[in-house]
């Protein structure tokens, strides 16, 4: 084993472009040491993330009571909550509460209404509705009226919210800007987009005058309908200058931006983002999130984040997130450590997503100490790692090529209570398959059908590539057709790697003819006229 000095240093920033606050050396950053062994490869260990942060530390929040009768309610309402939650149902537990059929309090009831509404579970605000309307003790008004059917809005419930509606009418309440809104949020989430829209166009028309948030959603429902002309068509209408009663908000542009996203177009999401600032809209740590996630090279995700901070914005999780993200899978371990001993100085808690993607970054590039360093670090800060916390961990032993090592860390992933995946099993096989043990790769795919796992096309492009590089191109052809016949239709990169392993005239011809087969696609006709 070559010998290996430890060096305390911090992260130097000769080795990134950009001038991110993370690659630049900060006195408060924590000292991470670097390993440095024969081959020049620099391996960051975290010893700066073993410190604990004091804002991590669980604080006891001190309450004020007004009187011993007071601080008896609230306990009593606190633990009355704490059972509606354990029995998932309402209004058997608020039966309880009824002294002798006297009606239940009307603080009482409106506060687990609102808090239920705080915690958006919408399910049971409309049963407590459900039932109050029922009840002679309790004068349901407008405005519960209103709460019932944005609750069945939520929920994506249209036949309920539509007879909410009819009941609206029956006791002479006029249908408003909020009914209306809340019928066409029910028919965007059951995929109803014609029937939202129509509701829609019709408030247009006709009235009630559609508000920002009716547009925020008829733009959030063609998006998620694909309709982006249509979602395109109202955007530019806000922004013409003869529309004088409504102006794109925030929250509009961040919605074109992510449509333009979800469409592939950058640059009219790049478009968008500088319209924001011609029209005075201020940009939030949302706008700029969503640029972000855009990139995936590292530098251009760096720009942004740096933009973001010269404009005095704050970033959250997700955006140091993001950042990581895109060093990790750049291979620069190091700028991905920096970024996230940044958040944790800055006081922003990561969550279990934060710290899985910093263990992939490490795990990309099979960096096993520091992967675990990290998945004990999620312990310590009460997440407990998923099982993708544990794959990822796993895929970080298989990039080392530590088999062994990878093979302890499966069995403890089933001592631990979870159940392999697609993804967990493909890693493992990927493993077996990149050190040529085929035999092992095959066990493993077996054990996946045998609890009943299915294969994807990574599992079944990772066969088809192990056999053909093992010089069997016949047993590629074979899963290549497996996947086939398995309902699982080769994607672009199994086709390229079936070319690839036909090295003979032959294998070319019938590699080439079962792509034909398989579909005549753009890219496939590329290959072939670049072979011949």
């Amino acid at each position: 084993m070559p010998e290996a000095l430890f060096l305390k240093s911090f992260i130097s920033t000769t080795t990134t472009p950009s001038t991110s606050v993370c690659s630049r050396p900060k006195t408060q950053i924590a000292p991470v040491y670097v390993k440095i062994k024969s081959n020049q490869r620099l391996h960051v260990v975290c010893q700066g993330m073993l410190t604990p942060r004091k804002f991590m530390r669980k604080r006891r929040k001190d309450e004020v009571f007004k009187d011993a009768a007071d601080e008896a309610d609230h306990k009593n309402w606190r633990s009355m909550m704490m059972e509606i939650e354990e029995k998932g149902s309402a209004v058997s537990v608020l039966r309880t509460q009824r002294i002798k059929d006297q009606p239940l309090p009307k603080s009482l009831v409106l506060g687990t209404l609102v808090r239920f509404k705080q915690l958006k579970k919408w399910n049971l605000v409309a049963e407590i509705l459900e039932w109050l309307r029922g009840q002679n003790w309790w004068y349901f008004n407008e405005m519960d009226y209103l709460m019932f059917i944005t609750a069945y809005g939520k929920l994506g419930d249209f036949n309920k919210a539509e007879r909410i509606l009819s009941y609206m009418n029956k006791k002479g309440y006029a249908p408003n800007v909020v009914s209306h809104t809340a019928l066409m949020e029910a028919y965007g989430i059951s995929g109803r987009c014609n029937n939202a829209e129509a509701i829609f166009r019709r408030m247009q028309s006709s009235g009630p005058q559609p508000s920002a948030v009716t547009y925020q959603l008829m733009l959030k429902i063609f998006v998620e309908a694909n309709k982006f002309k249509e979602a395109e068509e109202i955007f530019e209408s806000l922004l013409s200058e003869e529309n004088t009663s409504m102006k794109p908000d925030q929250k509009m542009f961040h919605m074109m931006i992510y449509m333009y996203k979800k469409a592939g177009n950058f640059e009219k999401a790049r478009r968008t983002f500088a319209v924001m600032a011609e029209r005075g809209v201020p940009r939030t740590t949302i706008t700029y999130n969503s640029l972000m996630s855009f990139e995936t090279n590292y530098k251009e995700v760096s720009q942004i984040y740096d933009q973001m901070q010269r404009g005095g914005i704050r970033p959250d999780v997700v955006s140091y997130a993001l950042l990581i993200s895109a060093y990790g899978k750049g291979r620069r371990e190091e700028e991905a450590l920096a970024v996230f001993e940044e958040m944790l100085d800055a006081g922003v808690r990561p969550t279990r997503k934060a710290y899985n993607i910093l263990l992939d970054a490490f795990a990309i590039s099979g960096m096993v100490e520091q992967a675990r360093t990290v998945f004990k670090s999620m312990r310590r800060d009460r997440y407990m790692p998923d099982l993708c916390s544990y794959t990822t961990m796993l895929s970080a032993y298989v990039n080392a090529s530590d088999m062994e090592g990878a093979e302890k860390f499966f069995r403890r992933l089933k001592q631990d209570g979870f159940i392999p995946n697609v993804v967990t099993y493909g890693t493992m096989m990927k493993g077996y398959a990149k050190v040529s043990n085929l035999e092992k790769m095959m066990q493993y795919y077996e054990e996946m059908r045998l609890s009943g796992i299915k294969a994807n096309q990574t599992i079944f492009t990772t066969i088809m590539d192990a056999y053909g590089k093992n010089s069997d191109f016949g047993s590629a052809v074979v899963w290549f057709k497996e996947m086939e016949s398995s309902g699982v239709p080769p994607d672009q990169k199994a086709k390229n790697i079936l070319l690839s392993l036909a090295k003979s005239v032959e294998e070319e011809r019938e590699a080439k003819q079962l792509l034909q087969n398989s579909g005549n696609d753009e890219l496939y006709k590329l290959l072939v006229y670049c072979a011949l």
